[in-house]
C-alpha cells in the first residue's frame, strides 16, 4: 500500500477529484496526509470528512523560504510518502527541496506546458490567439512548471470564451487527468528517460 500526501492552498478540487478516485477506483494506495500552507484552506475540512491526517505550515510564519520549506518537508515525511502531489498548491519551492523529492512530486499547471508558466494562464492563451488551451501534469523540477510531461488534456478556445469560461473547462478536464496521472504513477506505468516520461501500455497521456 503506498503512500500519497497533498498539498493544497485552497479548496483542492483537484485533491478531491483524487481521494475519490483512489476509494472509487481501489487504488493500491491511500492518501495520508493533506497538507496546506493557509488555516483557511477549504481543503483541509473535505480531507478530515474523510479520515484523512491534515496538517497547515503557514508559510507566513517563517522568515524565509528556506525555514518554510525545511518545515513542510518534515510535515510530509511525518507520512513517508510514496508520491508527493501538487494540487493548488500556491507556493514557489526552493531548489534543496524539490531535490529532496524529485521523481516523487507531480503538479498539475493550467497551460500546455512549455506554454505559459507562472500565473494568468488563461487570460494569457487569450490574449496571445491560442485555438488550443489545457493543462499538463509533469514532475516537479527546479524549473517553474516545467518538467517531464506525464500526461496533457485540450480543450478548444471558443468564440466569446473570457478567462473564467476558459478556466472552468480547463478544470473540469484535470479532474479526469490528475487522477489518471497519479494512479499511473502508484501502479508504476510511468517511466521516465533523459527528460521524457513514457508509458508502459504506449501513448495514452494525452486527453483530448
Amino acid at each position: 500500500m503506498k503512500s500519497i500526501v497533498i498539498l493544497i492552498s485552497g479548496r483542492g478540487s483537484n485533491m478531491q477529484a483524487i481521494v475519490n478516485a483512489c476509494a472509487a477506483e481501489h487504488w493500491p494506495a491511500r492518501v495520508a496526509a493533506v497538507i496546506s500552507n493557509r488555516p483557511q484552506a477549504a481543503g483541509l475540512a473535505f480531507a478530515a470528512a474523510h479520515g484523512i491526517a491534515t496538517a497547515v505550515v503557514d508559510h507566513e510564519a517563517f522568515a524565509t523560504r528556506e525555514g518554510f520549506d525545511d518545515a513542510l518537508a518534515n510535515a510530509i515525511d511525518a507520512h513517508a510518502p510514496d508520491l508527493v502531489v501538487l494540487a493548488g498548491f500556491m507556493r514557489i519551492l526552493g531548489p534543496r527541496f524539490v531535490t529532496r523529492y524529485e521523481g516523487r512530486m507531480l503538479n498539475i499547471h493550467p497551460s500546455l506546458v512549455p506554454a505559459f508558466p507562472g500565473l494568468r494562464t488563461h487570460e494569457r492563451a487569450l490574449e496571445a490567439g491560442c485555438k488550443v488551451h489545457g493543462a499538463t501534469v509533469h514532475f516537479v523540477t527546479t524549473s517553474l512548471d516545467h518538467g517531464p510531461i506525464v500526461a496533457q488534456a485540450v480543450v478548444p478556445v471558443l468564440p466569446g470564451d473570457t478567462a473564467e469560461t476558459l478556466a472552468a473547462r480547463v478544470l473540469e478536464r484535470e479532474h479526469v487527468l490528475y487522477p489518471r496521472a497519479v494512479h499511473w504513477f502508484i501502479v508504476g506505468e510511468l517511466h521516465t528517460a533523459a527528460g521524457i516520461v513514457t508509458h508502459t501500455r504506449g501513448s495514452p497521456q494525452q486527453l483530448l
